[in-house]
């Protein structure tokens, strides 16, 4: 009798926080160990990081040194280098904790839909950052570039590693928009003309971005680069529209089917 009258397998807020607090310490967990690992890793990541930076320093006769200005920076810079590698390895486990426990709250087709956003997110994501990071010695290149003539840089460590990680964040975010807007078109937080109507300050923004990754290159390459931004953003803009389209097809459908039924 209980199985039947809970066909639905609703949980009482109890249960919810209790699931809730599994999830958080098993997540927690996975991350404290993916930290611990990243603690070992930081001496490569650190000399990967850095590479753009020496590069540039020896093509263009430079001097400019990463400095760790006081006694426990070194040791606090690989303390948060060695979360943000354990939050990032330990993502599949805590984003699957996530999942499994708003997944049975959702509808079949919010399940569609939020499967959909993270299967054209994370190639996108990913190839934001792999830009940011081939344009990472143009932004080194610009901020050395203010140097002045006979004197040296001295760069402070826990600065340069955040300032670096920041800017691939901020292009893989910036890829992945195109997505969030198609997510909440399906949502119906926003209609198609309404993206449209911002188009010139996504134009903007996205000149920007373009400016700031090739800082050094000809007018052309920033140009190359707003190309596959810009048809992002009106993509998504046809796939929001059309899918008004659709919806408003479906809703004329019902109204008419309504009227039918009141002619009968």
């Amino acid at each position: 009798m209980a199985r039947r009258k809970n066909k639905e397998r609703r949980m009482s807020l109890g249960s919810h926080l209790r699931e809730l607090r599994v999830r958080l310490s098993w997540s927690a967990g996975f991350i404290v160990a993916g930290t611990i690992v990243g603690w070992f890793l930081f001496d490569p990541v650190f000399k990967i990081l850095q590479e753009p930076l020496l590069e540039v320093t020896q093509e263009r006769g430079i001097e400019a040194i990463v400095n760790f200005g006081t006694v426990v920076s070194a040791f606090d810079l690989r303390i948060q280098v060695s979360i943000f590698l354990g939050v990032i390895l330990t993502a599949p486990v805590w984003l699957w904790n996530f999942w499994a426990f708003i997944a049975p709250g959702l509808k079949k087709k919010e399940k569609r839909y939020a499967i959909g956003f993270v299967a054209a997110s994370l190639p996108l994501f990913l190839a934001g950052t792999s830009l940011a990071w081939t344009s990472l010695p143009g932004f080194v290149v610009v901020l050395i570039g203010f140097t002045p003539e006979g004197s040296s840089n001295v760069i402070n460590a826990s600065e340069y590693v955040l300032f670096a990680i920041r800017i691939l964040l901020i292009f893989g975010i910036a890829f992945v928009m195109p997505v969030v807007l198609v997510l909440l078109n399906f949502a119906g937080l926003a209609t198609g003309r309404g993206i449209l109507k911002s188009w010139r300050l996504a134009v903007f923004l996205i000149a920007v971005v373009s400016a700031l990754a090739t800082p050094t290159a000809e007018p052309m390459t920033m140009f190359l680069l707003m190309a596959p931004l810009s048809a992002l953003y009106f993509s998504a803009i046809g796939i929001a529209m059309a899918n008004d389209k659709r919806r408003e097809r479906r809703q004329a459908k019902l109204v008419g089917g309504d009227g039918d039924l009141e002619l009968e």
